[in-house]
């Protein structure tokens, strides 16, 4: 084994039926570095916080993590961050997406629904800890760590949907609404013997956008994706021919779960066979 992936909490409960679920995504990551020592990494805090509940029933601390990755400004992925803060240890390393605190919403039946995230860049300076901001293309965290951000638009399938919006200020102090191009989005990719794992928190900016774009950077064969696809509002066309891109790539492993939706893990299901994953809450991956 050389990378451990425990879903801390998801939109789907445990087969057990004993720990929290939520609308939303954490994952707890462990691998060894070159000296063989152990790194851990949490990838998003789902939206209440229970993760920390479920974290405590499966053995898993947050008192020492390394890096805590937070994929973009949404409720349901940076919500549980107000709860982890005071559990941090200072050797915790934040890294987000430049944009990560872009104001955001979402256009509903009434108007503008507010569904971004509540903490700011003064908590983390309050605890002393180390916030990283990514600004380019990607950037590497460790040996075996990089995280990619500002993905090219490479097809016309995988659109945004124009209800998601963020607040923007004018000069003139004029706040408006602007289409969300998603540019605060990180996706986490982890080197293994076998290649490339991806862990995505929402795809927000297309999965094969990712996956292709990541490929283009690395050169690297992907050998696992990891986390939301965002599939949930897709059409059954753009289910289809997602799923046989993806197929293209030869991905040993295909674990979804979150926003994917169910449409779309039928026909990934369906196309992957055993390499597919239904990625519970509580559910752990060995790679």
């Amino acid at each position: 084994m050389e990378v451990m992936i425990t879903t801390l909490i998801e939109n789907s409960p445990d087969d057990p039926g004993k720990l929290k679920y939520e609308h939303g995504l954490s994952l707890y990551i462990e691998m060894k570095d070159s000296r063989g020592e152990t790194v851990k990494a949490l990838f998003d805090t789902g939206q209440s916080g229970d993760f920390i509940d479920n974290a405590g029933q499966l053995g898993k601390s947050l008192d020492d993590l390394n890096y805590l990755f937070i994929s973009h400004g949404h409720y349901d992925h940076g919500g549980g961050v107000p709860r982890l803060l005071p559990l941090l240890g200072k050797k915790t390393k934040v890294v987000t997406g430049e944009e990560i605190f872009r104001k955001k919403y979402k256009l509903r039946e009434g108007g503008y629904k507010f569904n971004g995230i509540t903490f700011s860049e003064k908590d983390f300076s309050d605890r002393n800890l180390e916030l990283v901001k990514v600004s380019g293309k990607a950037m590497q965290i460790n040996e075996r760590m990089t995280v990619f951000h500002h993905f090219a638009r490479r097809n016309d399938l995988e659109t945004i949907s124009p209800k998601m919006v963020y607040q923007k200020t004018d000069e003139a102090g004029e706040k408006t609404y602007v289409p969300d191009d998603f540019q605060d989005e990180i996706v986490l990719g982890i080197e293994t013997g076998a290649g490339l794992v991806v862990i995505a928190g929402c795809s927000h900016a297309g999965i094969i956008n990712i996956l292709q774009d990541i490929s283009a950077q690395t050169g690297r064969d992907i050998c696992a994706v990891i986390g939301g696809t965002h599939l949930v509002d897709g059409t059954p066309e753009r289910i289809r021919r997602t799923a046989e891109e993806l197929k293209k790539l030869n991905i040993q492993k295909m674990a979804v779960s979150h926003c994917t939706g169910a449409a779309g893990e039928e026909k990934l299901k369906e196309v992957f066979g055993k390499d597919f994953i239904r990625n519970n809450t509580g559910n752990v991956i060995k790679l």
